[in-house]
């Protein structure tokens, strides 16, 4: 789903800083500056989005369709998301937990047949429901994940989870929390 607003403007905030953060400096010798460059090179392709805002490393399976090999257990939750969402979200639960927050995961990746029967069991977000269209959901990317959230924790995750690149996207759905960096 597309935000709109101030979630979709802090969506694009978070986005412009990976983007920023990803530039390196120029190397100061000839072999470093081929490593450099390769280096690089590897962190754009990996960072490198659709107009869409899939990672272009994802875009070429489907929504609902990645493989089991570019998805990562988050820790021993039983839930999975793309790569380099699962590491961000391992850091942002040790993070909490260090200061006393507990996160809990309700759900992660999710097929397409899973996105299909959740449409008809909630209906779809566009007319009042809390599904996204099967096949656009962020979950289908394995780059969302819904979240088991007391205030004290929602509070955290509004004031910390944009630095491990965590947005809150979805309107009427506080839980919902979308890896939109790196």
């Amino acid at each position: 789903m597309e935000a709109t607003g101030i979630a979709g403007i802090a969506t694009r905030m978070a986005e412009i800083r990976s983007q920023i953060n990803a530039f390196r400096p120029p190397p100061t010798s000839a072999a470093d500056g081929a490593e450099s460059f390769q280096q690089a090179l590897d962190t754009t392709l990996k960072t490198a989005r659709t107009p869409e805002g899939v990672p272009v490393e994802l875009s070429k399976y489907g929504n609902g369709r990645v493989p089991e090999a570019a998805l990562h257990k988050v820790g021993s939750t039983g839930h999975e998301l793309w790569g380099p969402a699962a590491t961000s979200l391992e850091a942002l639960m040790r993070a909490a937990r260090s200061q006393g927050i507990n996160i809990g995961i309700t759900d992660s990746y999710r097929p397409y047949a899973e996105q299909v029967d959740l449409a008809k069991r909630k209906g779809l977000y566009s007319q009042g429901g809390l599904a996204a269209k099967p096949g656009t959901s962020d979950h289908g990317w394995g780059l969302a994940v819904d979240l088991d959230l007391d205030g004290k924790a929602q509070a955290w995750m509004r004031q910390n989870a944009g630095r491990f690149g965590f947005a809150e996207t979805t309107p009427r759905e506080p839980w919902h929390w979308a890896y939109r960096a790196k």
